[in-house]
């Protein structure tokens, strides 16, 4: 495979592994006490984005490299060439 194959696969891999961490350790406005006026109830407080993308960013690796893994496996593609 080409390097921007590579590149291109773990893009789409990280962007699914944020979409699934981000909920992790949210709390909304309507749950720790008064809301701001003109905000949305459940607009997050403090949504720690930094720890996220570190942690989007590790999975995101150890996904890929699943992937890769799988993909070059000779007895799964053995599998699949059945």
């Amino acid at each position: 495979m080409q390097p921007f194959t590579y590149i291109a696969i773990y893009f789409i891999v990280w962007w699914i592994c944020l979409f699934v961490t981000l909920p992790f350790g949210v709390k909304g406005q309507h749950e720790d006490g008064p809301v701001t006026d003109g905000t949305e109830p459940g607009a997050p407080i403090n949504p720690l984005m930094w720890q996220k993308v570190v942690a989007t960013t590790f999975i995101a690796a150890v996904v890929t490299a699943l992937i890769f893994w799988g993909l070059s496996n000779p007895t799964l593609q053995a599998y699949w060439n059945r």
